[in-house]
This record gives structure tokens, sequence and C-alpha cells, in this order.
């Protein structure tokens, strides 16, 4: 067994010192005594930079310039000394027993990585209620991966992983000019490949929804090309390990599978589905954004101030959602394929859409019912 005295919580930061002095009290706050704290400023303009300096020597500070968040990981890893390895976003924080719970899962050498759900809290770190990812997998997902993919399965924010320094050391750096922004999709990618992975059920992060976050800047179509383009990398780099330990995969079915190219198929699909000036309920956990199709009405399910804003508690307030956004015009609603554990968990939902209204599609992208008359 690895010597796991020391754990190392990175965070990483640009322009976020509204929320940074949250994000370094919760990593000093862990009640695993033995964590380090490495604070990485990325070029920052607004106050970060004061904010660090003032914790002095309660954490390890690193400021460079401005490369994107896979420099500021790969600087804060090459500062860091720890065997378990917590990236952490400087707008999210960690609950006090983040480290500890992660820590003590890595109990042998074959494990990669730890993940687990994260509470989605607003701006001012007000908790929803609702959780981010509370489905994850576990266990040996190798040939899982091998077969559908590496962008296959589902895995949570940064801010909702534990990673082992060998697995780290095996494929860092990072990077730094495709990974400016979404470094997961890198780690979260490859993790499955060299070891297993275990979850902790009950959230241990916070994530915060603010508007700012990397998920919501830019256009759709933009995200889009640099996602497919990002996704490809990814998909390279696996196919070049998986060769090293001289297995065969099929890149197209990889691709077939991963998250950006599902989501261009999703996009082609609902534009044939559902007709121009028609409002549609869009279950996406708000991945996609209300610009992901042109001349239709995206109402985002469950949303606030048009945003997403999490899952319904229960079938109840499901319902009586859907209820109420049929009244206000919507005409159809929408499961993407990352959704389809909807279906599953809130089960009077799924029965209320089956007996009341009629199917129009189902595939391996989607489900959608529609609502009208």
């Amino acid at each position: 067994m690895r010597n796991l005295q020391l754990a190392s919580v990175i965070i990483s930061s640009y322009n976020y010192g509204r929320f940074l002095s949250k994000a370094i009290n919760s990593a000093l706050n862990q009640i695993y005594d033995k964590t380090e704290v490495i604070v990485v400023d990325d070029g920052s303009t607004d106050n970060s930079r004061e904010i660090i300096v003032s914790y002095g020597d309660r954490i390890i500070p690193v400021l460079k310039v401005n490369g994107g968040q896979a420099s500021a990981f790969n600087a804060g890893f090459e500062m860091s000394l720890g065997e378990v390895i917590v990236f952490l976003d400087s707008d999210d924080m960690l609950l006090p027993t983040a480290v500890e719970n992660a820590v003590n899962l890595f109990d042998a050498p074959n494990i990669a990585k730890v993940h687990w759900p994260l509470w989605i809290v607003d701006k001012s770190g007000s908790k929803s209620g609702n959780m981010a990812r509370p489905d994850l997998p576990e266990g040996d997902l190798r040939e899982i991966v091998i077969r559908n993919g590496p962008l296959n399965y589902t895995w949570p924010p940064t801010s909702g992983n534990a990673w082992a320094r060998s697995f780290i050391e095996r494929i860092f750096p990072m990077p730094e000019e495709i990974f400016k922004t979404w470094p997961d999709l890198y780690l979260g990618a490859l993790a499955p490949l060299f070891g297993l992975v275990k979850k902790i059920s009950e959230p241990q992060s916070l994530w915060r929804r603010h508007g700012a976050n990397n998920l919501g800047r830019g256009t759709f179509a933009k995200k889009l090309e640099v996602g497919l383009w990002r996704e490809e990398y990814c998909l390279d780099m696996a196919r070049q390990y998986c060769q090293e330990m001289g297995i065969d995969v099929d890149l197209e079915i990889w691709k077939e599978n991963s998250w950006w190219h599902q989501i261009y198929q999703v996009t082609q699909e609902i534009e044939l589905l559902i007709p121009k000036k028609q409002q549609f309920i869009l279950v996406d956990e708000g991945q996609l954004g209300n610009d992901c199709v042109s001349d239709r009405s995206i109402v985002s399910f469950l949303g606030r101030d048009g945003q997403y804003w999490g899952p319904p508690e229960d079938d109840r307030q499901a319902i009586k959602a859907v209820v109420q956004l049929r009244k206000e015009g919507a005409n159809f609603i929408v499961f993407i394929f990352s959704t389809f554990w909807w279906l599953e968990h809130y089960k009077s939902l799924y029965c209320y859409l089956r007996s009341e209204f009629r199917c129009v599609m189902e595939n391996n992208h989607l489900v959608a019912f529609d609502l009208r008359p």
C-alpha cells in the first residue's frame, strides 16, 4: 500500500477573486490534517493575488502568467507532494470531510481515482437542494471504456474528483493549448485505463452555478466546435495508451459514443423533430444551453431565471412543473442521452408522459414527447 500521509488540494483561479477565499478556506478546513493547499493564480487582473498573499504560509502560492486551466494544473501539480491530488475550481468549495473520505478509499495501488456527487449552490453559496452527478459508476471500468469509448461513462465536474498521483504522473504534463478549459475531460477520459474507480455516494463538494462558469461561456456553436476537437484529441490519446498495452480499439465506435459527437446528433434530430418557432422543454441538466438549436424557444428543466437549477426533488414536483410549462406554451419535452437516468429515477413522471402524451422519438440520443393536445 502506498504512503498516503499527504494529500494535495490544488486550487486553480483566474479572476475569481469574489469566490477565491471561500475555496481556499474550504481546503484549509479539511479534517484530514495532512493536507497541503496549493493556490495557482493564472494571471488574474482582479484582487486574486492580494487574497492569496494574505494567507501567508498557510498555503503554497503559484503566481503565473495567464495560460489557461491546463497550464495551471501543470504548475500546481509540479509543486505538489501529495499521493492523492484534488483539483478544486476556485468558484467551488470542498466539504470538510472530502479529502479524508477520498484518501480512505485509496486503499490499494490500483486505484486511479475516487469521485463523488456535488451539491449545487448559487452564486452566494446557498444550496439548491439538488446534486450534480448523483449516480456515478465505480469499479473496474476498463473493459467498458475499451468497448464503448473513454468518454462514454459519467464523471463529475473537476471539484468532484480525487486522483492518484501515480496516475497523474503517467499522463502529465497536460496539453496546455488544447485544454485551456475543460481539463477534466482529459483526466476523466484516461483514468479508467490506468486503474479502478471508486465512489463516495454522498456529496463532498459544492458546485457553484453563477452564470459565468466556463460551461456557460461562448455560443453553443463555438463550444461544439471546440468540444469535438478536444474529444478527438482525448480519443486519440486513449487509443495510443491502449496500443501500448496491446489492446485494439474501434475508434469509430468511440466517436459515436462520445459526448460532443452525440450532442451534435441530438441537435440535428431536435431540428428535424420540432417545428420552428415552437417552445419545448429540454432536459439536459444545463449542459447544452438555450442556443443549441435555432428558431426554437428552449425551457430549461428545472430552471430558475432562465438557467438550469437542478433536477426535481420528486415526481410530484416534476409533474407539476410539466403541467405548468404546458400552460405557458411548451409543446414538447426532450430528454437527451445523459438524462435518461431521469426516466428510471422519476418513474411516475415517466408513466405520466407515457400515458398522457405521444412519444415521437426514442433512440440512443434522445426521448421526446409531444405535449400538444
